[in-house]
């Protein structure tokens, strides 16, 4: 089944509620970048955010997520849009660490205190919004919930998850990200943080085969939402030869001509997908002519 994001109202519109099953997209991603388990859980909760967060977007804009922690994996990249293209890397892919106290995935130790989230919204033509804040605990979905409530005003809980098999490959992945709109009563907060009490892990209910409707169900109740629109969302880079092939030309005539005399050719790698494009001696000596 084909990875998507549902976004909903609830509790007579009191509440706003995403869902979204990316396990397609992060399978993708953890193939490409050939990431080790604790390290495609923590790209794969960040494709997850993203994906959340691009979802509140409309149109053309887009959104970036940078996460520099102190730890061994290094900085992760994502982006997306509002059409559900979304990708992203991490710096050292190979990071596979003990479980944590909780026997789960030790993706705090991996991205590692002190450290920053740092999030950038494109929208339409206007400058470019750019909000941080400290992480605090690493794991990530507290971090994105502490940077709605501090950068964005709003009110949010958020959950990530990542499911990874003995094999290395990605179970499950998914996440939602509920948010308490103006004039939400204390009741209706009280009736939310309840059902988040006992929800257990999302990876889990993903694995028992829920489909997202389910899951909202199991979020605010059977009876109390109203889904607005469902997107399909998917691992996507919009990288190309041509595209490379037009950096190569900023580097300088002297710097193709060393490729040509010394390499023979060049390898272009592109950061997000880990595309490899090749130039041989005469496609660079074409860029230089």
């Amino acid at each position: 089944m084909a990875d998507k994001l549902l976004r909903a109202l609830a509790f007579d519109k009191q509440i706003r509620v995403y869902v979204v099953d990316a396990t397609q997209m992060v399978a993708e991603a953890q193939q490409r970048h050939k990431t080790w388990h604790t390290a495609t859980a923590a790209l794969g909760r960040t494709l997850v955010a993203t994906t959340l967060l691009a979802g509140t977007l409309k149109g053309d804009d887009r959104i970036t997520v940078e996460i520099l922690g102190d730890g061994p994996i290094g900085h992760i990249v994502a982006d997306g849009n509002a059409s559900g293209d979304i990708r992203g890397y991490v710096a050292n892919p190979e990071v596979a660490l003990a479980l944590n106290a909780d026997g789960k995935l030790d993706v705090a130790a991996a991205v590692g205190l002190p450290g920053t989230l740092v999030i950038r919204k494109y929208i339409g033509d206007s400058e470019p919004f750019s909000g941080q804040v400290p992480l605090i605990s690493g794991e990530l979905a507290e971090d994105f919930t502490y940077y709605m409530a501090l950068s964005e005003q709003t009110p949010s809980s958020i959950g990530l998850s990542v499911l990874v098999d003995t094999d290395e490959t990605v179970k499950v992945a998914g996440g939602f990200m509920i948010q308490v709109m103006p004039g939400a009563t204390e009741e209706t907060i009280a009736t939310l943080e309840n059902r988040l009490a006992k929800l257990g892990r999302f990876s889990d209910l993903l694995d028992k085969g829920l489909t997202l409707e389910m899951l909202l169900g199991e979020l605010v109740g059977e009876d109390q939402y109203e889904i607005l629109t469902e997107t399909a969302v998917r691992f996507y880079c919009d990288c190309s030869k041509e595209r490379f092939a037009k950096s190569l030309m900023s580097v300088g005539r002297q710097e193709l001509e060393a490729m040509i005399h010394e390499d023979h050719g060049a390898e272009v790698v592109c950061h997000f997908c880990n595309e490899h494009y090749q130039f041989n001696e005469a496609e660079l000596q074409a860029l230089i002519d």
